[in-house]
């Protein structure tokens, strides 16, 4: 009998793990939304599918996969969503199945937890201080110099970030979320911190007991912060395999590991290089996969899917261990933005570098592959200008704030 993973995911993502994980000869189980059930999955790989409503909370999609087990044994539950990760621990602790514990997974969701884990490893954090205490607040805005920012210790992305100039700001803003009286809101899940001017780069790896077996090095060209707050086109390609900053990326990437004590899975880790000192400062690390098409960018600049590497990761057996593919070393990189059309049409787009098309409704988007990364950036340069002029649309943001 065929071993079975059940897969959540909240959002439509992940089609290259259900497929990688159906081609190692296990039963593939999906759990997801109504409204996403007729999105694109890859149903050829999926044996069966079970729905939950769009508002399910957590217990909701236990509760799922509990009945899926009285009908099916389980041997894996995995969430393929930056929100799923925490409810797939859950599943997987009520139905005592292998891997990782809901309390660990917080570590990788809660920025207060990563400040604390990886400063005490003598990992590079911005100044920062937690919501708690009036006194403890005050003494942070007097001793750390301004601008600052207050920032979501839960939230995905720069969704929900404010940046202030004043401690008056800052007390403005934690006094308008007490007031919305509801905990996702109380100032108690919020970071205050230092705001660092500088380049955000992304280091995604593949772990394998305990040690990074592969990861890709890439930097931002728009900061996540500028794209989600004043929209544009996000850019994102892979830095040279002999640059110092990859190297000094890779070392701290693999201190992190150590210090999250992470054994088996991907990590998408964030850092900022500060314009000031050119230090490197964490700013956030997670147990998933990153998005924006990072997992096919990789795939063409180093030869391994995030994704796929990671279901063959959660797939492995003692039998059948996990092999990590042959690896490469090409540059590629991405532009990606929200269009003004369903369905843009970028057959003019014709450089033979073109690898990839983003293929999603108001979504216009190019991974671009070469044997240099020079020729990357001249690339990402001229189509951001492109798809600007063509195609941009730009969405409102929830909670917006300006400088």
């Amino acid at each position: 009998m065929n071993k079975h993973i059940v897969c959540i995911a909240s959002e439509h993502k992940g089609n290259e793990f259900l497929e990688a994980a159906h081609e190692e000869g296990w039963d593939v189980t999906l759990v997801t939304r109504r409204k996403l059930l007729d999105s694109p999955w890859a149903w050829t790989a999926i044996s069966d599918t079970k729905i939950v409503e769009d508002d399910a909370q957590p217990v909701d999609y236990v509760r799922a996969i509990t009945n899926i087990a009285g009908s099916k044994c389980i041997d894996r539950v995995v969430g393929l969503d930056e929100f799923d990760v925490i409810t797939g621990a859950l599943a997987r602790e009520h139905l005592q199945l292998g891997g990782m514990t809901s309390s660990f997974v917080r570590r990788f969701r809660d920025k207060l937890t990563m400040r604390n884990i990886a400063s005490r490893a003598g990992i590079p954090c911005p100044a920062y201080a937690p919501a708690f205490n009036k006194a403890e607040i005050d003494k942070f805005l007097a001793e750390v110099p301004a601008p600052w920012i207050v920032k979501p210790r839960h939230e995905v992305s720069a969704f929900g970030i404010r940046k202030c100039h004043t401690a008056g700001e800052v007390w403005a803003v934690l006094n308008d979320l007490d007031h919305r009286n509801n905990w996702r809101d109380h100032p108690s899940q919020f970071l205050i911190e230092k705001f660092i001017e500088g380049r955000v780069f992304h280091v995604d790896s593949v772990v394998v007991n305990g040690k990074v077996a592969a990861c890709g090095v890439s930097q931002y060209g728009t900061t996540p912060f500028n794209v989600s707050h004043y929209g544009g086109v996000f850019t994102s390609c892979t830095l040279p395999h002999r640059s110092k900053e990859r190297k000094q990326l890779e070392v701290m990437n693999r201190a992190l590991m150590l210090a999250f004590e992470y054994e088996r899975g991907v990590s998408h880790a964030e850092f900022l290089q500060s314009d000031d000192d050119g230090q490197f400062y964490l700013l956030e690390i997670a147990c998933r996969v990153g998005g924006a098409y990072i997992a096919n960018v990789l795939e063409h600049a180093a030869g391994f899917n995030l994704w796929r590497e990671w279901a063959r990761l959660e797939t492995a057996t003692e039998e059948h261990p996990y092999v990590l593919p042959k690896l490469k070393k090409d540059s590629a990189g991405i532009t990606l933005a929200l269009a003004n059309t369903d369905e843009p049409d970028t057959s003019h787009y014709a450089d033979s570098e073109i690898v990839y098309r983003v293929k999603k409704p108001k979504h216009v988007g190019l991974i671009f592959q070469a044997d240099n990364a020079k020729r990357i950036d001249e690339l990402i340069a001229t189509y951001t200008e492109r798809i600007t002029n063509d195609f941009l649309e730009i969405a409102p943001v929830k909670e917006r704030y300006d400088d």
